[in-house]
């Protein structure tokens, strides 16, 4: 256990001592905060529903930028051998890493908690529905960060963990306008590989456990494969 607090204090450490952090938090909220302000001021509803679907996309797109350096810098840079060899299992190497991330993730999602006072503060918002928004933001942020090890353990080009991400999620979150072309039963198994929907629920105040059940597989899955393929060096 002190070996697992070592590795994630070691991780968060290389990830918050990284400019690439503070960069992606920034424009993280300046753009958030350009969206919601203009939101207000045109739709004049204290509501984020708005606000969380364009996280959405944002979290898609900064995501390959978190996890593309996470194990595949450690194969081009040949400490992973040194890190596989030390008293840690492939199970704390992976978990440190993905906790390590997710608290970058977190932090974004704490700081655009600021949108959410500001509402409370000028208004009278349900906050329902902004619970639910957050919740399902931190299911989703964790499902990406778990495709995005993945992704990194399966190269030593960081370019391409990146891209191999990217491409994942952008796949994932229009593949129910394929989906619904086609026959039955093959419809309903593609739609439901769509990030979207099972995002849009939590956006609009609804939580379902078929929803929360699928974020949750996805990131236990792509941790389990990421383990497997580090067991496999």
């Amino acid at each position: 256990m002190r070996s697992f607090g070592v590795l994630l204090g070691k991780e968060a450490t290389a990830l918050f001592s990284s400019p690439i952090a503070y960069v992606l938090m920034t424009v993280f909220l300046l753009i958030m905060g350009y969206s919601f302000t203009l939101t207000l001021f045109l739709s004049h509803q204290p509501s984020m529903v708005h606000v969380f679907f364009q996280m959405f996309v944002l979290f898609m797109l900064t995501a390959p930028l978190i996890t593309m350096r996470l194990l595949a810098e450690e194969r081009k840079l040949k400490t992973l051998e040194v890190l596989l060899t030390s008293p840690v299992s492939e199970v704390a190497i992976v978990l440190a890493k993905f906790l390590a991330a997710m608290s970058l993730i977190l932090v974004m999602l704490l700081l655009s908690g600021a949108y959410a006072a500001a509402l409370a503060w000028f208004g009278d918002p349900d906050f329902g529905p902004i619970y639910s928004g957050y919740f399902g933001l931190l299911l989703f942020g964790g499902a990406l960060v778990g495709a995005g090890l993945l992704a990194s353990a399966l190269t030593a080009n960081q370019v391409i963990a990146a891209l191999i991400s990217l491409s994942l999620f952008l796949l994932l979150w229009i593949i129910d306008n394929f989906g619904w072309l086609l026959p039955s039963p093959f419809d309903t198994v593609v739609v439901n590989l769509s990030l979207s929907v099972h995002f849009r629920p939590f956006a609009i105040g609804s939580i379902y456990l078929s929803d929360v059940g699928f974020f949750l597989s996805v990131t236990l899955l792509t941790l389990l494969l990421t383990v497997r393929a580090l067991a496999r060096r």
